[in-house]
This record gives C-alpha cells, structure tokens and sequence, in this order.
C-alpha cells in the first residue's frame, strides 16, 4: 500500500487532485491510479488529477478523471500553480509551465487560500467545422462548439456530443449561448471526464469561434456553471484569467 498526500484545488467548480514532486522522483501514477482516486464515489473525488514535478522548470501532467492523458487545461494549470506556490512557500507572482501542449506563462495573484489567475493560452487553431456545429478549435486540445438548443435534453446533448467528439478521434465539447455584449454562457462535456462546471481552454475556443463568428469582440465574458472566466484576444492569442480556490490537504490510501 502507499499513501499520497494531495492538494485539492478548483477553479471555477473545475475541481483538481494535485501531487506536488521533486524532479527525479519515480513515476509513480498510472491511469489506473488516477482513475480511482478520481472517482467520486469510491475515491476522493474530482475532474482530474494533476501531477506537478518541481526542479530546474515546473513540469505538468494531467490525467482526465477516467485515467486518459489530456495535453492541457486551463483551469488546471492555474490550480497547479498555485499549488506548487503553497507548498513550497514561494512568493513569485509569475512562472511559465512545462506541458504537453507548450510552454504556458501563469501570472497569479493570491490571498490567502484563494486568488485570480492569468495564463497565456498560446495560439487558438481554428479546425475545418462539422456539421451542425458553430466550429472547431484547438487550444492544445480539441474542442467542438455548438449553438445551444433550449428544447434540447441533456441526454440529446450527450449523443450530439458523442456524435461529434468520435469525429475528431475525441475532443471536448462546448455548448453555447450569446448571453449579451462580449458574454457567452456555456455548458461543457469534456474528454474523459463528462459534464463539468467549467473548462478553461473550452472558454477559450468557444470565444474563438464565438469571435470568428462576429459574436463577439478581443475581450469576452464566459460564465460556466461553476463561475465566470474571462477570454482576452491579441491576433489569435488568447489569456484566460479565471479564479483558484484551495480546498484542502488529501490523504489517499491505496488499497
């Protein structure tokens, strides 16, 4: 048996499992591991589990709650960030992360056990679209946006979204709503973990597409189920500044 002890974090209601190492420790996570300790009912609970190796650059890995690999999120790296900060006592208000989509600048600004903070996304790709859909972005990762239906269900929701993830091999899907000037609501099925409260590179592409549509302009408003993130725009550059909430010390057991 081994014991992990963990930070729990969310931003926006996007909620994460985070393991703070030392550069040079052995792998220890599978996607087994981290599908049980993501599961909401027989392991502690959450979207995913992040997983930040600190030494020469702070390094990120994301597992999704099912075990599958994601390249990047955006709710996540400001989660992590701030978790690297709480543990190791620093006092930097500006660090880039190693991932699997690139390198990403976050600035942070905390307050105690709480804090906003800004990430530098990189370059919003726009995608051939799909039918029946708004378009398609990849922030790092791939998203489909759609046009919110009020009649539709939420069961019709999940086989349209099905439909068009299995399209791309996998991807997140976004449902939107123009909610007024430069504000979008939207509601979100993401790759290996399903609904979720909020997603950051989601609200990313959903602006991108939402902009390219002429919906809206450079600086958008997106309120997610789980809180607001805001979307700003420089060419096809996009910074996503959104909250960070600690909410507390895990320890999981494995059995």
């Amino acid at each position: 048996m081994a014991l992990r002890h963990l930070q729990k974090w969310h931003g926006a209601g996007n909620d994460f499992l985070i393991d703070v190492i030392e550069q040079g420790t052995a792998p220890w996570w599978t996607p087994q591991r981290a599908a049980a300790i993501c599961d909401r009912h027989t392991g502690l609970g959450a979207d995913g589990l992040l997983v930040a190796t600190v030494g020469s650059e702070i390094r990120m890995q994301l597992f999704n709650a099912d075990g599958s690999l994601a390249e990047m999120s955006g709710n996540g790296i400001r989660c992590l960030v701030a978790a690297v900060r709480k543990v190791t006592r620093g006092s930097w208000s500006s660090v880039p992360i190693v991932t699997d989509a690139g390198v990403r600048q976050v600035d942070i600004e905390m307050h105690g056990d709480s804090g906003v903070a800004s990430v530098s996304m990189g370059v919003v790709r726009g995608e051939p679209t799909l039918d029946g859909t708004l378009g398609v972005a990849n922030v790092g990762n791939p998203h489909v946006v759609v046009t919110d239906d009020t009649s539709w269900s939420d069961a019709h929701r999940e086989e349209l979204a099905a439909k068009w993830a299995n399209q791309l091999g996998g991807a997140n899907v976004e449902f939107i709503a123009v909610a007024g000037e430069n504000h979008l609501t939207l509601r979100v099925i993401e790759r290996g973990v399903g609904w979720t409260q909020a997603c950051g590179t989601g609200s990313c592409a959903s602006a991108y597409v939402a902009r390219r549509a002429g919906l809206v302009g450079s600086e958008v408003r997106v309120d997610n189920p789980g809180g607001s993130l805001i979307v700003t725009f420089d060419g096809d550059e996009a910074t996503l500044r959104g909250p960070v909430q600690f909410v507390g010390h895990v320890e999981w057991l494995e059995a």
